[in-house]
């Protein structure tokens, strides 16, 4: 038997008692907002991070908080474009989206990925519901527009990336409903077009629009880096946008960094409290960022 008197044993549960003291205001202060959490990468392939992403979102819901999750899936769709000997085409890192592409795309978004996300909820004690944007008119799309300068003639060309789309309009509504019934919306970044089009949305992307337009307390991106670093490597804790400019044009921030942030900008701009950038492939990162004093990301903020 162990001693009831164990000083060790006392101090162990000091110190969760003390966890649980620190993180009293940032529960009280968040209590009834809504974080919208985007969940992909490296973190999503592995069953013990998932457990633990699953883990932190019922725990948010049942502390008063009510998140949303919107997924990727990127190298799930990849595989499944391999194994049925679809070739993909990529421009400025976005996968160029033919019709089969598009089913493909979609059958894999809305159907195994989903469902698994909304299992390990479920399995962690949440009541989760997946669902694309297409459920409820929750969003509807319009076809990305790109252009690029061609290097020798320096003229700008149009690209045709095919049915890959960004949000035009959300209705809040199936999400709020939702919510306030106690589930856990987990979307899919599929919707269709006002021309009846499906088409396939960057999740970051998503995950930003929904943000602005449900006026969340904040955006979590989930990647597999720390957040946003100077040239040294230092974690850059709290950014607002002319920091973002001004480190991008100096050449600190680059590559898929830039697409992440500037959804981070206009989630901020258009209504989301602020956004963070922080790694996924930490154990309860989520956590560590909204209930501790030290953080764990990169915090962008209006202004």
């Amino acid at each position: 038997m162990s001693n009831p008197h164990d000083p060790a044993q006392e101090q162990i549960g000091l110190a969760k008692a003390q966890t649980l003291i620190e993180a009293l205001p940032y529960l009280q202060r968040y209590a009834g907002s809504t974080f919208v959490v985007k969940y992909g990468g490296h973190a999503m392939g592995d069953p013990e991070l998932a457990h633990d992403f699953a883990q932190d979102i019922v725990l948010l819901k049942a502390v008063g908080i009510n998140p949303v999750v919107v997924h990727g899936g990127g190298p799930q769709i990849g595989a499944m474009l391999k194994k049925v000997g679809v070739e993909s085409e990529f421009v400025d890192g976005l996968r160029v989206t033919d019709k089969q592409t598009a089913e493909i795309a979609e059958m894999v978004l809305c159907g195994s990925i989903n469902k698994e996300l909304v299992g390990w909820i479920a399995g962690a004690g949440g009541k989760a519901i997946g669902i694309s944007g297409k459920d409820g008119g929750l969003v509807t799309a319009r076809k990305l527009a790109r252009t690029a300068k061609d290097p020798d003639s320096n003229i700008e060309r149009v690209l045709d990336l095919g049915f890959v789309g960004e949000p035009d309009m959300i209705d809040t509504q199936v999400i709020e409903t939702m919510s306030s019934a106690g589930l856990i919306p987990v979307i899919a970044p599929i919707a269709p077009g006002a021309d009846g089009s499906t088409y396939n949305i960057n999740a970051d992307t998503m995950a930003g629009a929904i943000a602005a337009a449900l006026n969340a307390s904040r955006l979590f991106l989930l990647t597999d880096v720390a957040g946003v670093l100077d040239k040294q490597g230092t974690l850059l804790t709290d950014l607002r946008p002319a920091d973002i400019k001004r480190l991008q044009q100096d050449g600190t921030i680059s590559g898929g960094m830039i697409p992440k942030l500037e959804t981070c900008v206009h989630a901020v701009e258009a209504g989301c409290e602020a956004a963070v950038v922080l790694d996924g492939r930490v154990p309860h990162a989520m956590l560590l960022e909204m209930f501790t004093q030290e953080g764990a990301g990169t915090l962008i903020r209006a202004g």
